[in-house]
């Protein structure tokens, strides 16, 4: 697996997107709700994590929360959630466009040109150095059928280009580059740095190591402290590919920043990979490459050339989406319920038959207290079918103690309970049916 001086051009594993269903249905939301017709570029947050599988490389994921609130009085830039280590962000630009037209209209290349030029400002600017998650950007271009649920799309993640390419010398895994005392303090250091909330979802940072055999991992404006003499020194980071030949997508801009910001010609890497949560450097490669940039490619005026583009089975062309069956909101909260039972049954209770849970009628007597609890655990559990039996009205002391009922249902004389708590859980689960005597 070892590579020794084999002097070939360094080849970087791409980046590959997932999309939660999630993400569509509140962009079909911020489309039909807030943004109507005006198809001005919309800011979101991707994530990724480091590989933890040895066969599966780890996806930059959409969610719901990588657009912004759909509440016209909240901010148009998503939110920003830090210390998740399962999530590092990566920021980035939808554009969604009103007509399938004017999908393939996009002037593809210049929205990519465009924001490499970001990554290219922030490396100059030391930006990307005070906060490393600039140095990864994702670009989506999009549109979406509101009437078929159809959600033509296609991703993005923009590299700056080396000219020429980086030399591979060596690369291997990193149990075979560190010594035994190396590998125990670099995986706790790197293990530490993982599990601090405030270094978590770093994703590029520096591992030291001194002729004491002690590893430390610091932030990139640490490089001068760490450049002491009779201390290895590696430019770390997450990587989410699992190919043992290869590095991931995000070390492309990495080395962009190491020849434009520091000048170096000579750059060790780890790619930093875990299992189970842990640093793992049987799967994590540690590589060196040689980069010999032509004249005048770090100048900032003089942007590099830009890559990333993802492919659909090979070739390049957008993907297409249908979620017709799963995009009405009452289909949707069914599915998200079911899979709750479902995995459960998975990965608790093999014997739950959920068949028959779906198919029980319940006759609830009382919608007091108890009677409130039950009715949405039964809910909960995948009973569909429910009759209420209450004559009762819903007093104002109520509401404190009975979670299906609030003031407005009190007021003149309060309403029946029945009715009212018919009235609560059909808001809570759309899908139930349920009636009242």
């Amino acid at each position: 697996m070892a590579k020794q001086g084999s002097g070939s051009i360094l080849q970087f594993a791409p980046l590959q997107s997932s999309v939660d269903e999630g993400f569509w249905h509140r962009l079909s939301s911020l489309k039909l709700n807030k943004f109507g017709i005006d198809d001005s570029p919309i800011p979101i947050s991707g994530f990724y994590a480091p590989c933890s599988h040895p066969q599966v490389s780890n996806h930059l994921t959409l969610l719901a929360e990588s657009l912004p609130s759909d509440s016209n009085d909240e901010s148009t830039m998503p939110p920003v959630i830090r210390g998740n280590r399962n999530r590092c962000s990566v920021p980035g630009i939808l554009y969604n466009t009103n007509t399938m037209e004017g999908f393939h209209a996009l002037y593809k290349q210049g929205l990519l040109k465009a924001e490499a030029m970001k990554i290219w400002e922030d490396i100059h600017s030391g930006k990307a150095v005070e906060d490393c998650a600039v140095l990864s950007r994702v670009l989506l271009i999009s549109f979406a059928d509101l009437k078929k649920w159809n959600f033509h799309y296609w991703f993005a993640f923009p590299a700056l280009a080396l000219d020429p390419p980086a030399t591979l010398v060596d690369l291997r895994p990193a149990s075979q580059w560190f010594t035994l005392e190396e590998a125990e303090s670099v995986s706790a250091a790197c293990n530490e740095w993982r599990n601090s909330s405030v270094t978590a979802d770093v994703p590029f940072f520096l591992v030291s190591i001194g002729s004491d055999s002690h590893a430390s991992v610091k932030h990139l404006k640490d490089l001068e402290a760490c450049q002491r003499d009779g201390q290895k020194l590696l430019f770390a980071f997450y990587d989410p590919c699992h190919l043992p030949n290869n590095p991931g997508w995000p070390l492309r801009n990495f080395l962009a920043l190491i020849s434009a910001r520091w000048n170096l010609k000579t750059v060790r890497f780890l790619c930093y990979r875990e299992n189970r949560g842990f640093a793992d450097l049987n799967l994590s490669l540690v590589g060196e490459a040689l980069i010999t940039v032509q004249q005048g490619w770090r100048e900032q005026q003089c942007v590099p050339n830009a890559v990333g583009w993802e492919l659909n089975k090979g070739r390049k062309v957008p993907r297409c989406i249908n979620l017709a069956k799963s995009m009405d909101p009452t289909r949707l909260a069914i599915s998200a319920a079911d899979l709750n039972l479902k995995l459960m049954r998975w990965r608790a209770l093999p014997s739950l038959n959920l068949e028959i849970l779906f198919s029980l009628k319940c006759l609830l007597l009382g919608a007091g207290t108890l009677g409130c609890q039950v009715a949405r655990m039964l809910m909960a559990w995948g009973v569909r079918k429910i009759t209420l039996l209450d004559n009762g009205r819903v007093a104002m002391s109520n509401p404190l103690r009975q979670s299906l009922y609030t003031l407005d249902d009190c007021l003149n004389g309060g309403d029946f309970k029945a009715t009212a708590a018919v009235r609560s859980l059909q808001r809570i689960f759309p899908a139930v049916v349920i009636n009242f005597l």
